[in-house]
Order: C-alpha cells, then structure tokens, then sequence
C-alpha cells in the first residue's frame, strides 16, 4: 500500500465485515463485528496480512465504524455502542 494513498473501504453488512483491498490486489485487511445485545456491537477482529501490518489498517477501519456512528446520530438511524475486543484495537467503548 502506497504511502498517502486514500483508502477505500467496502462494508459488507450481510457478512458483518469492513474491507480494504490492498494495492488493488487479492491482498485485504478486515474488521469482523457481530452484534450483541439489543444496541452493541462487538468490533471482534481484524485481519492485515503480514507485510500490511503497522500501518495504522486495522485502526482505520475501525475509525470507519466509528464515523459511520456518529452519521446515524445525525439521520436519525438506530445508533449501536462499540465494544473493542480485537487486541490491535484501541481499547475503549464507544
């Protein structure tokens, strides 16, 4: 992955799952969640392959959940509490 290179990510709701392709390749990082309870999800897990890792990935996609929160705050959308259990997360609720 480029450095200063923007990066897209793809929200998988039926698979639960947020994904960065890599380089435009078969290569991706993702963040799995599951929901628990009525109003939190758990930002379970996240998966960078090893020659991705330390670049801030996994804390990016997560930083995309988050955004995507605070939107549903302002439109009015069922809003969930975030409970980061993946250990490359920051470890916070939200």
């Amino acid at each position: 992955m480029e450095l200063n290179c923007p990066i897209k990510v793809e929200h998988d709701r039926k698979r639960r799952q947020f994904t960065v392709r890599l380089n435009g390749s078969h290569d991706h990082a993702v963040l799995l969640y599951e929901y628990i309870g009525k109003k939190t999800v758990d930002l379970q897990h996240t998966e960078v392959p090893d020659a991705y890792r330390g670049r801030g990935i996994a804390k990016h996609l997560a930083k995309v959940w988050e955004r995507g929160q605070k939107q549903d705050m302002h439109t009015s959308k069922e809003v969930f509490r975030g409970c980061f259990c993946c250990p490359c997360l920051p470890v916070k609720q939200i």
